[in-house]
């Protein structure tokens, strides 16, 4: 069978994006421009360095006129990044402002968002980025907010165009660098396109090695043992605040990093006044808490924050910060502002959890078209696989009792044999599935890897299925009795789910699916 309904819903999904909210661009649609200049973030970081560099070297490539530029209040000072300029030749410039310009491409930023410069001139915008959209009028963009690294983002994009990234040892190492950089060494990889990157990329390890430990000079050092010695502290959450004298902004991660490995300390965050505004570095080693969630609730109203789950960065405006606080006291807003977090959601591990029925109802899940795959179909039975998704990689092997559900979300999560012929039947026809990165299955044995499209069969549910579901009044965080090492976040007017048939396969449905999937069981 064929995926010809996934790929019209996909493409409805475009023409839904192109209507308002941005559409994923190709770089060949960006050639047709007579010159370009590509701007990367205030205070750029290396991811920042290594998508605009690539990107400019494909423009280059193509005989397009084009500038690689950054702005802000401060130049580039930190040492690594000195050093990643010059060892990969990055042609990068400081500019307050731009002449005209046909098209302005961002990366690894957002025109309007609190990192980045207005740079006026240009007749057209484009937008490549991996933060949370902050603006649906984009001319042009391809924004993906699931992604460890916009290095990721522009690296497809140039696999796209049929571009030899490998053949550029420069561009290769310079992405790997900034996938290195944007997810904490590599430790925060969670999407497959992520991984792919890193498994695919050639690039020179020596000078990787250099740029590792060159990340900050002995002034900077002397700067962060001071802050260090200066810091709030919370016994009951395990967190602190610490502020610091200006700096490179770069310089708060490093001491977020270094406080992070404190036995007591979970979470942190680090700050320092950019101007006059502020400028934060928030890290997380619990599993309980996402320092991109952190950032948001943080600079709510007051500034912008977003970022990845153990690290994340933010910015406060002070004319803002002012209206809350008026002392200007940032410790003190800090300090409370992390006490009301910790006090604003409830937390559920499934294993444990004892589900009240009394306080739910009970629900049948509708008859919509999803996908399986029988691994037995594409290798032996006992060839042990790892299933790379949306939702990270599973480790498992190859059975005659072991399927793989695709649900309409893209979402994944293996199902036993009995379990499936209970619960579900096969259909023919395509899968009602929308997402834009489908599975594969990787045979760990030779390395040969399966897209998943080729080999799904359709299914529906018995109406057999059914669960006891409430809608959430508060935030909550359920580790599932599948994962327990990252928790799916519910917010009010979700809805927590209990299976029938098992009282600990507890999770969250998101509003706008709940009611596409289920219906009251009257």
């Amino acid at each position: 069978m064929n995926l010809s309904h996934v790929t019209l819903c996909l493409q409805s999904e475009v023409c839904r994006l192109q209507k308002g909210y941005g559409y994923f661009m190709r770089l060949s649609e960006l050639t047709t421009y007579k010159d370009i200049i590509i701007q990367c973030h205030d205070n750029p970081d290396a991811d920042s360095l290594a998508s605009g560099f690539a990107l400019y070297s494909y423009f280059k490539e193509k005989d397009i006129p084009c500038r690689f530029v950054y702005s802000g209040k401060n130049q580039i000072t930190k040492s690594n990044l000195v050093l990643m300029m010059k060892e990969l030749e990055i042609p990068i410039s400081y500019v307050k402002e731009i002449d005209a310009v046909d098209l302005l491409i961002t990366v690894d930023c957002q025109c309007g968002a609190g990192n980045t410069t207005l740079l006026n001139g240009a007749s057209h915008v484009a937008v490549i980025d991996h933060h949370q959209t902050i603006n649906d009028s984009f001319e042009l963009s391809t924004i993906k907010s699931n992604y460890g690294s916009c290095s990721t983002i522009v690296w497809q994009m140039l696999q796209e165009e049929g571009f030899p990234v490998n053949s550029h040892p420069d561009i290769a190492t310079a992405l790997y660098y900034g996938l290195y950089m944007d997810t904490s060494q590599l430790s925060e990889i969670y999407h497959p396109a992520d991984k792919d990157m890193r498994d695919s990329l050639e690039y020179n390890q020596t000078t990787i090695f250099r740029l590792i430990h060159s990340n900050i000079s002995l002034n900077e050092l002397q700067l962060a043992g001071y802050a260090l010695t200066n810091f709030l502290y919370s016994d009951t959450y395990r967190f602190s605040i610490i502020m610091t004298n200006p700096c490179d902004p770069n310089i708060l991660g490093v001491i977020s990093d270094f406080a992070l490995q404190v036995d007591t300390i979970d979470t942190c965050v680090v700050y320092n006044r950019l101007g006059k505004d502020y400028k934060l570095s928030i890290r997380s080693c619990v599993k309980e808490i996402r320092a991109n969630e952190l950032a948001w609730y943080l600079t709510e109203g007051i500034g912008s924050g977003g970022g990845h789950i153990n690290k994340s960065g933010g910015f406060i405006f002070a004319k803002d910060f002012l209206r809350l606080q008026p002392d200007g006291d940032m410790n003190s807003y800090l300090y409370h502002k992390m006490e009301e977090y910790y006090n604003s959601y409830d937390l559920i591990y499934a294993k444990d959890y004892t589900a009240d029925l009394t306080s739910l109802k009970s629900y049948l899940k509708r008859n919509i078209p999803i996908g399986v795959v029988i691994t037995s179909e594409l290798l032996e039975e006992n060839t042990p696989i790892l299933v790379r998704t949306l939702e990270g990689d599973l480790q498992t092997t190859v059975s005659d009792s072991l399927y793989i559900m695709i649900d309409i979300q893209g979402e994944v999560y293996p199902i036993h044999k009995d379990k499936f012929e209970s619960s579900y039947k096969f259909i023919d026809g395509a899968p009602n599935i929308h997402t834009d990165y489908l599975p594969t299955i990787k045979n760990t044995i030779n390395g040969r890897t399966y897209v998943l499209n080729k080999h799904i069969h359709t299914c529906v549910a018995l109406g057999t299925t059914h669960i006891y579901a409430k809608e959430l009044q508060r935030t909550c965080k359920v580790f599932t009795s599948r994962d327990e090492s990252k928790y799916m976040l519910g917010k009010p007017g979700d809805y927590l789910a209990v299976r029938s048939d098992d009282l600990h396969d507890v999770y969250v449905i998101e509003r706008k699916i709940f009611f596409k999937t289920y219906e009251e069981n009257r």
